[in-house]
């Protein structure tokens, strides 16, 4: 099939994790980086043997060297980015978060829908083999019913004030940075709660340094999900079903997660994929498939379950009273 040509927007830490693990994709070329300086974009390229280095964004987007742009900026830029990117008829894979709220994630769904654009959002996890594997137990009734997810994800960052991760004018917070990987766990193997309850520890700043959140559904199924920036967690996840529970180990989102399953008082193992890199070929390799097949929208990572991340996100937010800039 035809090769597909990749293009990164960014040349951050995210971005040459990504372009490292570029190689394992067959079918993808990496043929084009943009940053805000063209002595950055070029140091980038040399690092990774990219033929076209851009010393702007807008640059790479008018480029005729790429078939998709991966944009791997700060949260406050996605919106922008993508929108300059679809305008330019280039196809995204948006790091997460998507967007900073449901307004702009649907902006962005509208212009790629418009344009008939592959638009999808970079959520890697959710392509992981051990995070498909408990999909499909889940599915399948493994589990039983499922009462209770359970997620937590927390690190000590020492950041200062004013980096991207406590400032509000990135969308800084441990919501959007980490505690996102907790809420699409629970949406998607609970779905749409019924119900949202949020405690924060804010700060000066007016973001979330801790975040606590409890979903309750109708049917009695809850979920309780913990992030936090000030001290380190077991970054994990158990879902609890009336068959059985599976616990996703630390890290949770990465792919050395192993996935423990209890039942009857017995442990095992489950047994998945384990590759060399750091993951994101897998989410490189099945937007990489979606174009090749001519397809406008992943059939994992959904349009509508994006959007579906980002009016809960806004939930969360606006009970918790956290405002970003410009809202």
């Amino acid at each position: 099939m035809k090769k597909i040509r990749w293009g990164i927007l960014g040349t951050g830490t995210i971005a040459h994790k990504f372009a490292a693990d570029l190689k394992y994709v067959e079918g993808a070329e990496l043929t084009a980086a943009g940053s805000r300086t063209l002595q950055k974009a070029q140091s980038f390229c040399k690092d990774f043997n990219i033929p076209f280095s851009f010393g702007s964004y807008q640059e790479l987007a008018e480029s005729n060297v790429v078939d998709i742009i991966y944009i791997a900026t700060p949260h406050n830029l996605h919106h922008e980015n993508t929108l300059l990117c679809l305008n330019n008829d280039k196809p995204v894979l948006c790091e997460k978060p998507f967007a900073l709220n449901a307004k702009q994630a649907t902006e962005m769904i509208n212009l790629a829908h418009q344009k008939k654009l592959f638009l999808m959002d970079a959520l890697w996890t959710k392509l992981l083999p051990h995070y498909q594997k408990m999909m499909e137990m889940i599915k399948t009734g493994v589990l039983g019913d499922i009462k209770v997810v359970l997620a937590n994800f927390g690190f000590q960052a020492n950041a200062d004030p004013a980096s991207r991760l406590l400032n509000p004018e990135s969308g800084g917070g441990s919501l959007m940075d980490i505690g996102i990987y907790n809420v699409f766990t629970a949406l998607d193997v609970l779905g749409k709660p019924d119900e949202i309850n949020v405690s924060i520890v804010a700060t000066e700043q007016g973001v979330d340094e801790q975040c606590g959140i409890i979903f309750k559904y109708d049917n009695g199924s809850m979920a309780s999900l913990f992030s936090t920036l000030s001290t380190d967690l077991a970054t994990e996840v158990e879902i609890c079903g009336t068959l059985g529970r599976l616990k996703l180990t630390t890290p949770f989102y990465e792919p050395s997660s192993t996935l423990e399953y209890y039942s009857n008082g017995e442990k095992n193992i489950i047994e998945v994929e384990k590759n060399d890199g750091f993951g994101y070929q897998f989410e490189a390799r099945h937007a990489t498939e979606c174009l090749q097949n001519g397809l406008t929208e992943s059939p994992i990572v959904t349009h509508a379950g994006s959007l579906l991340l980002m009016q809960t996100l806004d939930r969360i937010r606006n009970l918790s009273g956290i405002v970003f800039p410009g809202e």
